[in-house]
């Protein structure tokens, strides 16, 4: 007598492997995978959204609040930031009118102490 493979090949599969099998098996047909008809689509599912539902409304309204918080938290902080850059913009123009008024002054000290200089050299030379 011969075996075929199937037979040998089910009978080196342990007993709980087996098992694993069959109940993927069942799982298969439960999400209605296998041929139309068989069993009832997701009749456990439904059972837990029902559930779900009271105990849902607590963590959504706490979840909302949450959010709304966070929102205004960055919306603060945002606005602190956008301010910020306002008021750096602003020193930044002061600083550079008044980097602009001293240079203003020191080309005018430039002139007088060239005009100085130059005097000084005429009276030098007219002493000599």
């Amino acid at each position: 007598m011969k075996r075929s493979s199937q037979d040998s090949g089910s009978r080196s599969i342990p007993e709980d492997r087996k098992l694993y099998v069959v109940d993927s098996i069942n799982d298969l047909n439960k999400l209605n995978l296998c041929p139309a008809g068989s069993q009832q689509l997701f009749p456990l599912e439904e059972k837990l959204q029902d559930i779900g539902t009271d105990s849902g409304n607590g963590s959504h309204s706490l979840f909302l609040a949450g959010l709304i918080i966070v929102l205004i938290i960055s919306l603060a902080l945002v606005s602190f930031v956008i301010f910020l850059i306002v008021q750096t913009g602003n020193k930044m123009e002061d600083v550079s009118r008044r980097l602009a008024a001293e240079g203003k002054d020191i080309d005018d000290l430039k002139k007088i102490n060239s005009i100085i200089v130059k005097r000084l050299n005429q009276l030098d030379s007219e002493q000599n």
